[in-house]
């Protein structure tokens, strides 16, 4: 079931921006950015994290600093109906850091990360192409990562 969307106003917004900058900062810092009381911004933190809204905190790695220097998005085509059974295998392969559900020429695209191409190679020929329920891959590698998310 698909969750429904929560209704936002631009003091959300504000407040949702300034955590996925840095979730690190204080509450006060929040809301002095977010032109609320403190009282008030941790009240609004305080709900959208009991509404689902924030669901976790957590750092964000650059991956090749991090010595994840190859990286590719993978798409895969399914066996009809073996979404729910591949999502549960995909999640326990560590070098895959993103799962998606797709609709188009493909079912699902990963984006796999490796120490290097050899490590990639072996996560794709050798735990994706040989699991069950998939029937084709397709591999693109990643030459350079941009992240607009700031």
């Amino acid at each position: 079931m698909q969750p429904h969307p929560v209704p936002l106003d631009a003091t959300d917004e504000r407040i949702l921006a300034e955590l996925s900058r840095d979730g690190r900062q204080s509450v006060t810092a929040i809301a002095q950015k977010a032109h609320v009381s403190r009282a008030h911004a941790y009240s609004r933190i305080n709900r959208l994290q009991d509404e689902g809204v924030i669901t976790r905190y957590t750092a964000v790695i650059d991956p090749v600093k991090a010595g994840l220097t190859a990286s590719a998005y993978v798409t895969l085509k399914l066996r009809q109906h073996s979404w729910r059974e591949m999502r549960e295998r995909l999640s326990a392969i560590k070098q895959v850091h993103h799962i998606g559900l797709v609709g188009g020429n493909f079912d699902v695209i990963l984006l796999v990360r490796g120490r290097d191409n050899a490590e990639l190679r072996q996560v794709i020929f050798d735990q994706l192409q040989s699991m069950p329920g998939v029937l084709d891959t397709q591999t693109f590698l990643v030459f350079e990562d941009v992240d607009t998310r700031y």
